[in-house]
């Protein structure tokens, strides 16, 4: 399996940008909890081994991989909320949620490789979008990596809140055991209501108590 390199980095650096930044989110397709996304820039002489595409990776190689990340390279990591998610809707959530990782970094990036096929709206910096970035790109790769441990950590702790739901393992996705447990056990505050399956249950509530 061929993983990332650094050639995008590279070739960045060839055009004059000194720090550039490997943007990626995850949590579009979940139905409850917040979409994260992490900016990481690495140092290109000291990139640590294994960085691929985080749905890859064990969870065991993602943990050992965050810490090294963390030690080696810049990184920042920031969300937006379930509440945001609804109101903005997933894509515009989802670049919001870029925007702050990315304006988190300090000193600031002057080049960003953005995992996917559209830049968010309001980015002030030189950008290049990147499909499949995270299989492509070492720095998005990194940012997908620490972006899933953290947004998986957040899940295991509103699990133990909200019991019943599997989001301990199912990381807020729609599994069949947390569909189950929607329609059994009801909607918490951490849920999408703007993602179909919620909504709908949301409103069988609704019509039933009329």
């Amino acid at each position: 399996m061929v993983g990332p390199d650094d050639s995008l980095e590279r070739s960045a650096r060839t055009r004059g940008f000194l720090r550039i930044a490997g943007v990626d989110e995850v949590g579009r397709g979940p139905l409850a909890g917040p979409v994260t996304a992490a900016a990481v820039v690495l140092d290109l002489e000291a990139v640590p081994a294994g960085l691929n595409d985080s749905k890859r990776l064990s969870p065991k190689v993602r943990d050992r991989l965050t810490e090294v990340i963390h030690a080696q390279a810049q990184v920042a990591i920031a969300h937006a909320s379930v509440a945001e998610i609804d109101e903005l809707n997933i894509l515009r959530a989802s670049h919001l949620a870029m925007c702050r990782a990315v304006a988190a970094l300090d000193p600031a990036p002057d080049f960003l490789l953005i995992d996917g096929n559209l830049l968010p709206r309001d980015l002030a910096l030189p950008a290049e979008a990147v499909v499949k970035g995270d299989a492509r790109s070492v720095s998005i790769a990194a940012a997908s990596i620490v972006a899933k441990t953290a947004r998986d950590a957040i899940m295991v702790d509103l699990a133990q809140q909200h019991p019943g739901y599997g989001w301990e393992t199912n990381a807020g996705y729609p599994s069949k055991s947390h569909r189950l447990a929607l329609q059994n056990l009801g909607v918490t505050p951490h849920h999408r209501r703007s993602f179909k399956p919620v909504h709908h249950i949301l409103y069988q509530a609704k019509t039933i108590s009329d």
